[in-house]
């Protein structure tokens, strides 16, 4: 029998007496903006239709404690669902009671006048504030100041609890840098750009978001009494934690909207609660620890859980495929691998946190040019999954990333190319654990070959930023090794965090080469530099630009810079034409197909 009793709650009886927290078994914040947008929207209805009601969301939670504040006591709930709409309307609560506090403080008298933007009903005003306190002038709402210190009390104690911790209403998870907590407490956050993970960056920006719509809507108290009253909840809160997921798996089938890695998880839970055995509550228990730790991965870049689910099913699907699985298909497989037994449920959680981390390395320390294609993707993890001796997997992985960029930078192909080769070597890679490494070495060889490319007098530039700025990249890695330095990936990265037209650089301006019908977008014709520093050249001569190149510290540019200077008597004048860009244009090419050879 379900331990259970569901009740269609007001948001500010949802609120009333619980504490929410997020467990670090769920997802970190990750809605966007459409999702923001799109709640936002249902709130702006509710405002053109007075008296009206939205159904906003269920929340199924779990009761883990119960605690005394005061002469109160309060639910301590484990958010199971629900938790990225309950994060943004906290979010827009604090955002409110900052809108009060400024407002009480340029109050010089008893009364406090808002001028609302189409304000078109007082009646959410009025189940505040009786109809003796308002005066209604030319559309101006006039408050008393107290009523307004009421409200922002009440509103300031039911985020944070007056005990001797501070307790805030929602603590969310993977939360590290404390943004969220010290928000609801301080109502201050950092820029957006100081976000070290995604799940940070989110929550940054859903605190400006709400500011700003909180802001637009200008009158807060009624946008506070909207919220608190209009606002409806179904709340599915249990003290039993084998029940809640049996719960959120029925919702699951009634429509309720959720990622396929959310319902996998929640499947997974349910098989450890339905299977009887004594140790159920240990081990749902490891499968909370497992899943913290694959969601405190999860958090730190952008679509590495979908990429996860896909990857771990194909790759240990029992028949034989030459397609990466869908999310719905990856689901299915990895539920036949558990088969309804609980010790396989850690198995499965155990190998899906394996590849999250082996997607995060990737994503880590490879750039986009080879990592845009996902079946080339899966092959450079089905290889670091096989924990090959360092030296190995770093052979491997060279091989890999000169195979993917032939294919798919220098020649330009694009992801229909090559998916059944790929996705089978990578399976192959995965099962068959007698194949070593210098077999797959020259397996992953055989995949670039045939593909063919000619660089030559070609447009380097249009289309071809981000393979540009990665071959020059390698290119000066190249040049380090042969003059015995070392390469600064220090200097480099700051040149890929700038956009293409910050770094790009035409080493004859566009201009001047249009005008002596010289082809400018030629790869010769082409050189990196760092942040900011070729807008600042601008369409000065090449013999002009020589010592910005040399201070640059970068052997490429250092090496255009000796070209442009050289000249003899008989062949070579100083400075920059068409015979020297084609002169460098062939070393480059020289290099690119000794470095880039598949045969």
């Amino acid at each position: 029998m379900f331990n259970i009793q569901p009740k269609l709650l007001k948001f500010s009886d949802l609120l009333e007496k619980r504490l929410f927290r997020i467990p670090h078994y769920q997802r970190a914040y990750s809605w966007r903006r459409t999702e923001r947008e799109d709640m936002f929207k249902d709130i702006r209805k509710l405002k053109e239709k007075p008296g009206n009601s939205h159904f906003m969301a269920t929340v199924v939670g779990l009761c883990r404690d119960t605690i005394e504040i005061g002469t109160d006591k309060y639910d301590v709930i484990e958010v199971v669902d629900g938790q990225q709409r309950l994060t943004t309307l906290v979010i827009l609560l604090k955002v409110i009671a900052e809108e009060l506090v400024s407002l009480l403080q340029d109050a010089d008298t008893d009364v406090i006048t808002i001028t609302p933007a189409h304000l078109k009903s007082e009646r959410a005003l009025r189940r505040i504030i009786s109809h003796d306190d308002m005066n209604d002038t030319n559309g101006d709402v006039t408050l008393p100041k107290a009523h307004l210190e009421q409200e922002l009390r009440e509103l300031q104690e039911l985020l944070i609890k007056p005990d001797k911790l501070s307790l805030v209403l929602l603590q969310t998870n993977h939360d590290r840098s404390q943004y969220f907590a010290n928000f609801l407490r301080e109502g201050t956050f950092p820029r957006t750009s100081d976000a070290q993970t995604l799940a940070d960056r989110e929550l940054l920006r859903a605190m400006n978001e709400c500011q700003s719509f909180v802001q637009r809507w200008k009158n807060p108290i009624e946008l506070l009494s909207l919220l608190k009253n209009q606002l409806w909840f179904i709340l599915h809160q249990t003290d039993d934690v084998e029940t809640v997921y049996t719960v959120f798996e029925v919702l699951n089938d009634r429509g309720l909207e959720v990622s396929w890695l959310v319902k996998l998880k929640s499947r997974l839970m349910e098989v450890v609660s339905d299977t009887g055995q004594n140790n159920r509550i240990e081990h749902i228990e490891e499968l909370h620890r497992i899943w913290g730790t694959f969601y405190a991965t999860v958090g730190l870049r952008e679509e590495i859980d979908t990429e996860t689910l896909r990857f771990a099913a194909t790759l240990i699907y029992q028949y034989q495929t030459s397609k990466v699985f869908g999310e719905g298909r990856a689901v299915e497989c990895l539920m036949d691998k558990v088969d309804r037994e609980a010790a396989k449920t850690i198995e499965i959680s155990n190998w899906l946190l394996k590849v999250v981390n082996a997607v995060n390395r990737l994503q880590e320390e490879m750039r986009e040019p080879v990592t845009k294609i996902r079946h080339a993707r899966l092959l450079a993890v089905a290889i670091i999954l096989r924990d090959f001796p360092d030296a190995e997997e770093r052979k491997l992985l060279d091989q890999w990333e000169k195979t993917s960029f032939r294919i798919f930078g220098l020649c330009r192909k694009d992801a229909r190319t090559g998916v059944g080769d790929f996705v089978r070597l990578a399976r192959e890679i995965q099962n068959n654990l007698e194949l070593s490494s210098d077999d797959i070495s020259e397996r992953i060889k055989k995949l670039g070959k045939g593909h063919d490319f000619n660089l030559y007098n070609a447009d380097c530039y249009n289309d071809w930023q981000a393979e540009l700025r990665y071959l020059l990249c390698r290119y000066e890695e190249y040049l380090s090794e042969q003059n015995g330095q070392r390469f600064s990936n220090e200097q480099w990265n700051r040149i890929w965090q700038e956009s293409a037209t910050n770094s790009i650089e035409h080493i004859l301006p566009q201009s001047k080469g249009w005008k002596d019908d010289i082809f400018v977008h030629r790869l010769g014709n082409l050189l990196l530099l760092p942040p900011r520093l070729n807008s600042t050249l601008g369409d000065k001569d090449p013999q002009e630009k020589v010592d910005d190149y040399r201070q640059t510290g970068l052997l490429i540019a250092v090496d255009v810079a000796n070209c442009i200077d050289y000249h003899d008597d008989e062949e070579w004048e100083k400075g920059w034409d068409e015979n020297k860009i084609s002169l460098r244009e062939q070393e480059i090419l020289d290099w690119i197909d000794a470095e880039y050879d598949c045969g």
